[in-house]
């Protein structure tokens, strides 16, 4: 594998994430961010939601971005029907894979299905759309069942399958085996659709595109139903970092779209976010500091410069003497070793206290309660942040 297509559904799953409701203008403005990116396809709603969420869908549609809409819907003539007048590029159409479900949820039988994906596919095709087939909760789903679905979807002229782990009950292990096992049956694109409920999302995402999946399911920051679905900004960066398969989506675009997202959606960022959090390339402890100072490489397995960030040095409980003598160089002000052995122990006691690092205003009050007349500045201006 050289490429995979991401799919970023950040517009239907990640809005299903409870309590979250983006604006028509919010849709709008994340689709065209989207698009800016270098995301080539997006899923941007649910028809069968009524009129105001096909107006909005129409709306993104008329944008014409360099990507491609999906809409989504069950795999019901209801739903069809209303994805027919979108103008969505794609349908995927969802229908229960697994026993339980088809069972308890829809009170059928496997040969039902079986028979709805062959009677209703091809009426999906007349709305001008290509067409997917959902197989939702595929992950619990008889391997089998799950074969002959994708079968009867071939037949029926669909141009790609949504494998779903809905409830996220795989592993990259078992999400590899199940992949491929598809893979080798079909021609068909394959598309992953993973959830975090386990917190494996990102890498049964990065298995399933090595298993021969053609097609990845993303959402921005991870929103989605329950835990969330495979974060947008890990998977981009993880596949090439890991396995040289570029998505075409760029890196510095990634911490504009999250912070565009997560006011849209209430959701704060949290600081040790990967990727994308504040601060994930803060560094504090000595040890640390000193190795990046003398080789970012002993510290650094991803370049902060890719994602349009820098490397960021606080004073902490866990700082060295060099680290003080570095912060308060920079702010004009040189110390000596044992200096700076006094104020690390400040450093420390205030760390501990406020849980925080000092800021700059702090770190010169720090400064000027311990110098008296034996130290001297480097020069008079206004400390700035170290």
């Amino acid at each position: 594998m050289n490429s995979v297509t991401i799919n970023d559904t950040t517009l239907r799953d990640g809005e299903q994430t409870a309590g979250v409701a983006f604006s028509a203008d919010e849709k709008i403005a994340i689709a065209r961010a989207l698009a800016r990116a270098g995301v080539p396809e997006m899923e941007i709603g649910i028809p069968a939601m009524g009129a105001l969420e096909q107006e909005v869908i129409r709306a993104i549609v008329a944008e014409r971005l360099p990507a491609a809409t999906m809409v989504w819907g069950r795999l019901c003539a209801e739903d069809i029907g209303q994805a027919r007048n979108c103008g969505a590029d794609l349908v995927n159409l969802s229908i229960p894979a697994s026993d339980r479900q088809i069972g308890s949820k829809l009170g059928k039988n496997r040969a039902w299905v079986l028979a709805t994906i062959s009677r209703l596919l091809p009426l999906a095709m007349d709305t001008g759309a290509q067409v997917c087939l959902g197989c939702e909760d595929a992950s619990r789903a008889d391997p089998q069942m799950l074969f002959r679905m994708i079968e009867r979807a071939e037949r029926a002229g669909a141009k790609r399958v949504r494998i779903a782990d809905t409830l996220g009950v795989l592993d990259p292990f078992t999400t590899h085996r199940l992949i491929a096992a598809c893979r080798a049956r079909s021609d068909l694109e394959i598309e992953m659709h993973a959830h975090d409920d386990l917190g494996l999302a990102t890498a049964n995402t990065l298995a399933a595109a090595l298993a021969g999946a053609s097609h990845i399911n993303t959402t921005i920051n991870g929103l989605g139903e329950r835990a969330g679905n495979a974060p947008l900004e890990e998977v981009v960066v993880a596949l090439r970092q890991l396995h040289a398969i570029d998505t075409g989506v760029s890196f510095a675009a990634l911490s504009p779209l999250s912070h565009l997202v997560s006011e849209a959606s209430g959701r704060p960022i949290a600081a040790n976010k990967s990727i994308v959090g504040s601060g994930v390339f803060t560094h504090e402890a000595g040890i640390h500091v000193d190795g990046l100072g003398k080789n970012p490489h002993n510290y650094q397995a991803l370049d902060p410069i890719l994602l349009g960030r820098e490397h960021a040095i606080v004073l902490g409980k866990h700082s060295g003497t060099a680290a003080v003598q570095r912060a308060f160089r920079e702010m004009g002000i040189e110390l000596g070793a044992s200096e700076a052995g006094q104020l690390l122990g400040e450093i420390r006691r205030f760390a501990m206290a406020a849980k925080r690092a000092p800021d700059a205003n702090e770190l010169g009050l720090l400064y000027r309660r311990l110098a008296g007349p034996r130290l001297r500045t480097a020069n008079a201006t206004a400390p700035t942040a170290p």
